[in-house]
């Protein structure tokens, strides 16, 4: 009788032991879980150097940054598109008349850098501009789905239609580019002209300095391609045939094989990959047999990028042609290597022979008034992506003309001496 008490005892204590486990099982699997957003605290602090161009230095002021999990929160699959332009602290409407009635296009090649990306999307996003998004088709799948699930956010950004498996100083480089301006030709936004930008572009000029350089005198009706007649040191990049290697590099495609000359008589120029080009010559681009006619004969050519755009600008009868333009145009603040007389040397480290810009290097970058610098890095020197893009979003909402949301700010100021903290624009 004992014997049968105790087992009653214990499958009773089994059951209630089991009904315990399976309740917190079923709580655990019930109770939705929360994306992850940014947490302040572990936000960066701004690098003592950085104070020089932030506000409110001479009031003892601090700035504390709000914005510290960029690409965490992209890659959250429970991502959440109406929350997304608050939490990532997007600029949600024209900051001014003179912006809205001249809107612009941007072509954004990446395949690496999530979060700079991102943040160069929100340094360059306004409501009434176009983007397009070339993703390289070798890029890792999540960072493809990452970008896609960013993109399908916004009415005016989308990917690019086709994408292209870019190889470093090969043609595919410049098709990226052609892929972006068929999607752009086809927009319902009256876009005015188109910028070129790579995923470690970050913005120097707001969108109205943007513009208003765009509408100048000098650049109202003409395409910005800075480059000058082909040297005789540049000329191996197209008098000899080149293959890709897809995904590593350009080669010979056999030793000494050279190329017919170019088509229709043209003299080729050399210069920059980088433009900003009226919309009437990307209709040229895509419809004309001269340019067409080009970019067949330059697949096989070394960094195609660099002598096809800054080429058909010195065609005479291109739209907004620049038949004696050499290297003007402040399209990029770039720390060359071979250029050291140029500049005070590269604080960060040379890639390419290209400097990663650091934190030093951010007084010769502001003071150059360009465009757009290059390039950057978020994991190598993240201070100096973080200054930056402080600086330029105070100058951003400086300008506007339209009252500021307190989401559009990525940093709050605070006085060293009080707890209250300045929730204006602040500058």
């Amino acid at each position: 009788m004992c014997q049968l008490q105790r087992r009653k005892l214990s499958l009773l204590f089994c059951l209630g032991l089991s009904a315990i486990v399976y309740s917190v099982i079923y709580l655990w699997i019930k109770t939705p879980t929360e994306p992850k957003l940014l947490d302040s605290p572990r936000c960066r602090t701004f690098a003592t150097e950085c104070k020089a161009f932030l506000p409110g230095i001479e009031e003892d002021v601090e700035w504390h940054r709000q914005d510290c999990q960029v690409e965490s929160f992209i890659l959250n699959n429970q991502l959440q598109c109406s929350n997304l332009t608050k939490d990532l602290h997007f600029i949600t409407r024209p900051l001014s008349r003179e912006e809205e009635d001249y809107p612009l296009a941007f072509i954004v090649t990446i395949h690496k850098e999530l979060e700079l990306f991102v943040r160069l999307l929100r340094g360059i996003y306004m409501p009434q501009n176009v983007y397009c998004i070339h993703v390289d088709a070798k890029a890792p799948m999540a960072y493809q789905a990452a970008v896609r699930r960013l993109v399908s956010c916004f009415k005016n950004v989308f990917v690019s239609s086709r994408s292209e498996s870019v190889t470093y100083s090969g043609f595919s480089r410049l098709q990226a580019d052609v892929n972006c301006m068929k999607d752009l030709a086809g927009s319902s936004i009256g876009w005015r002209k188109v910028v070129n930008l790579c995923g470690q572009d970050f913005p120097l000029m707001s969108n109205l300095e943007l513009v208003q350089y765009m509408k100048s005198k000098e650049w109202r009706d003409r395409n910005m391609t800075p480059g000058v007649k082909q040297p005789l040191h540049m000329r191996y990049r197209t008098k000899f045939q080149y293959r890709q290697v897809v995904g590593s590099h350009v080669a010979f495609k056999g030793w000494g094989i050279k190329k017919s000359p170019p088509p229709h008589k043209l003299q080729v120029y050399f210069g920059t990959a980088y433009y900003a080009l009226t919309r009437a010559f990307v209709d040229f681009v895509l419809k004309s047999s001269i340019a067409h006619d080009l970019l067949e004969w330059s697949k096989d050519t070394y960094s195609p990028d660099e002598h096809y755009w800054v080429t058909l600008n010195h065609i005479q009868d291109a739209p907004g042609s620049y038949i004696d333009g050499e290297w003007e145009g402040n399209i990029r603040a770039i720390k060359w290597r071979e250029q050291g007389t140029a500049h005070d040397g590269c604080k960060g480290h040379y890639v390419r022979d290209i400097c990663i810009f650091a934190v030093g290097d951010l007084p010769w970058i502001i003071n150059k008034n360009s465009m757009f610098a290059n390039k950057f890095e978020s994991d190598t020197y993240p201070e100096a992506l973080d200054c930056l893009e402080q600086w330029h979003r105070n100058k951003v909402l400086d300008q506007a003309t339209v009252p500021i949301k307190p989401s559009w700010l990525l940093a709050t100021r605070k006085n060293s001496s009080s707890s209250a903290f300045n929730s204006t624009a602040g500058a």
